[in-house]
């Protein structure tokens, strides 16, 4: 039995794979589903899956994120990205982070199942969508310089809830910190990024696929 998390903000979404899943996927099982990146980072420290179903534009920390996230925990995991967006800047960003599979919502049934299927056996699977990327080359672990205006990951945490709307009292709430640190993370981001107005980081974090509309 191939034991799978989900992380999806839209219950419709959740219920519509777990259905699916039900019906035709015999050997699977839905064992926990999760709103957000956050969320599911907190079960993967104490319990195991086979499959993470993550999906790429989630509030608090998004799918992207969030595999990153979960490969430190767990370097065995093996993730799935579910997206509405069938970009390559998206397919790059879910294979440098660490998935084996990038699934476009509305991708067929069968398509769905297979995934789960070759990335539980190891394998890579991009849908018929984006199967047009290479991922060769994506991987590139043989370059360990960063490119200039690199963000850690706290940064790209913090802009993202940025470009969400959170205010900086909010932020620090979310993540436990004080109002300073959080002033600080803002300036390093604008310092690296050469960017002076929320706007134009509210624009950066959207094309770059750190947020979603």
């Amino acid at each position: 039995m191939i034991k799978i998390v989900m992380a999806d903000d839209h219950n419709m979404v959740r219920s519509s794979i777990r259905s699916v899943l039900e019906r035709k996927g015999n050997d699977m099982q839905v064992v926990a589903e999760f709103s957000n990146g956050k969320e599911l980072l907190e079960f993967a420290k104490e319990n195991d899956a086979d499959v993470y179903v993550l999906d790429i534009s989630m509030p608090l920390l998004n799918g992207i994120e969030a595999t990153q996230k979960l490969i430190k925990i767990k370097p065995e995991a093996k993730v799935i990205i579910l997206s509405m967006y069938d970009d390559r800047i998206s397919v790059e960003k879910a294979i440098k982070a660490g998935a084996k599979g990038f699934v476009v919502k509305g991708s067929t049934i069968d398509e769905i199942i297979e995934a789960i299927k070759d990335v539980y056996e190891d394998k890579f699977f991009l849908c018929s969508k984006v199967s047009k990327y290479v991922v060769q080359g994506f991987l590139d672990k043989t370059s360990g310089r960063k490119a200039k205006g690199t963000l850690t990951p706290k940064e790209r945490e913090v802009l993202q809830l940025i470009a969400e709307g959170y205010s900086s009292k909010k932020i620090a709430a979310e993540f436990g910190l004080s109002l300073n640190t959080i002033h600080v993370h803002r300036n390093n981001i604008m310092r690296k990024l050469k960017i002076h107005k929320q706007a134009e980081l509210i624009r950066y974090a959207l094309k770059e696929g750190i947020a979603h509309i």
